[in-house]
């Protein structure tokens, strides 16, 4: 029994719509009662909104595809002016009706002349005859640009005179996205996360043709039950599927376990799946690279990138203070007021300057510094004013504890402590990234 169903459109069409997009059948058969018949004027402007890879721009395209309706398509992460997003809009428009590829450019400066070329690129009996769909996906770029594009879109219909609807897919709620002024209340829609259930039904229908569908549906299982508590991203877990696959089938390849051994094929492959996990998301290497890791038996720590530095999380203010006690320890006193005053006069290079110029502090280790001097270019560098309260000193103090900092001298000196900064220069980099 089809899910889909609907009067204007061919059951064939439906049940091939419903093959392409599963575990969303009902946000498609919501679509499909909005927009109606092909003739008939659809709701001015939808909004679609819902977390990353939750389908909303792969369910729309295919939607559109798949039911042949006139459509236009854009990123506004590609298009990020107003002036590149209206002609790119009129340039798919214009090859839409004349069913070529434009290859004059197309000029639009202002919502003006979008609205009279809009008009003229409709003009021809195909599009006057059926709903004109403009999909502006990534939606939030929207708000970067003038104040009058957003209402604009949203109000098109009544702007053009013409039978158009206008949806914008977004990862942020509607909320974030009304102007003070107030505008067109468009009809929201919301696509909810992937459960566990529908990724596996989702990600074990690409399964290799030489193996059965209930042994990779098992490899599948496997693997969400390792990382669907630290990612749901239906693209991420499909890159690991296919990454790992390899390295779960070497037993079968082996002769040593046939298919439905699990317990055999989940003891090869648990030590590599730890592996992947410290690297999920950062793409710290290639597919190729990973491959001949897991085929070399390398240890997860011989990757270098971003994850060598993530493994410490620090408080919002440690991590200006760690950042200030680099800075103390790699320049000298005299640069201070240079680096980290506004209006430090004129600096003259003195003879000193000139003979150890082209040494390299970073060759000549971490410097001591005062506790007041790491305070005085905390201050500076922090956008926002800092009072010194006891929560600061006891954050200094945990950084010593961390060993990020260390303690030069006694501690039971008249002048105060005195620290260095222990880190590396690709830490503080990490950090202040």
């Amino acid at each position: 029994m089809p899910n889909l169903e609907h009067p204007a459109y061919p059951a064939a069409d439906l049940l091939h719509l419903e093959s392409l997009v599963p575990c969303r059948e009902s946000q498609v058969s919501m679509l499909l009662s909005i927009f109606g018949e092909r003739h008939q004027f659809s709701f001015p402007s939808i909004f679609i909104y819902g977390h990353t890879s939750s389908g909303k721009t792969y369910v729309m395209q295919t939607l559109l595809t798949t039911l042949q309706l006139p459509h236009v398509f854009v990123n506004c992460v590609e298009y990020f002016t107003s002036r590149l997003l209206l002609e790119e809009i009129l340039s798919q428009l214009q090859s839409c009706s004349s069913g070529t590829e434009q290859t004059s450019p197309v000029h639009c400066d202002t919502l003006n002349d979008f609205v009279r070329l809009f008009k003229q690129a409709v003009a021809s009996q195909e599009l006057q005859d059926q709903t004109l769909y403009i999909v502006l996906d990534r939606a939030e770029q929207l708000r970067e640009m003038e104040a009058n594009i957003l209402p604009a879109f949203l109000r098109l219909q009544e702007l053009t005179d013409r039978n158009v609807t206008v949806v914008l897919l977004s990862e942020i709620v509607w909320e974030l996205f009304r102007p003070n002024i107030g505008c067109f209340e468009p009809f929201t829609m919301y696509f909810p996360d992937y459960s566990i259930g529908h990724l596996q039904k989702i990600l074990s229908q690409n399964h290799p043709p030489e193996y059965s569908a209930d042994f990779y549906a098992a490899y599948i299982n496997i693997l969400l039950g390792v990382f669907y508590m630290v990612c749901r991203d239906l693209k991420e877990l499909r890159h690991l599927a296919a990454l790992n696959f390899a390295k779960y089938c070497e037993p079968v390849v082996r002769g040593e376990a046939n298919e439905r051994d699990t317990r055999k094929l989940w003891k090869n492959i648990e030590p590599h799946l730890k592996k992947a996990m410290q690297t999920v998301y950062l793409r710290e290497i290639s597919s190729s690279q990973w491959e001949r890791l897991q085929h070399d038996g390398g240890e997860p720590g011989q990757l270098k990138g971003l994850s060598a530095h993530t493994h410490v999380e620090l408080p919002y203010y440690s991590k200006f203070l760690l950042i200030a006690a680099y800075l103390a320890s790699y320049n000298p006193v005299r640069t201070d007021k240079r680096f980290f005053l506004k209006h430090h006069g004129k600096i003259r290079k003195t003879n000193f300057m000139k003979k150890h110029e082209k040494t390299s502090n970073h060759l000549l280790g971490p410097k001591p510094f005062p506790l007041d001097r790491l305070l005085a270019i905390l201050y500076s560098i922090v956008d926002n004013r800092v009072a010194p309260t006891a929560n600061i000193f006891s954050q200094i103090t945990s950084l010593v504890t961390l060993q990020l900092l260390s303690t030069v001298g006694q501690s039971d000196q008249l002048d105060g402590p005195r620290y260095k900064c222990t880190v590396s220069l690709d830490f503080i980099r990490a950090i202040a990234r």
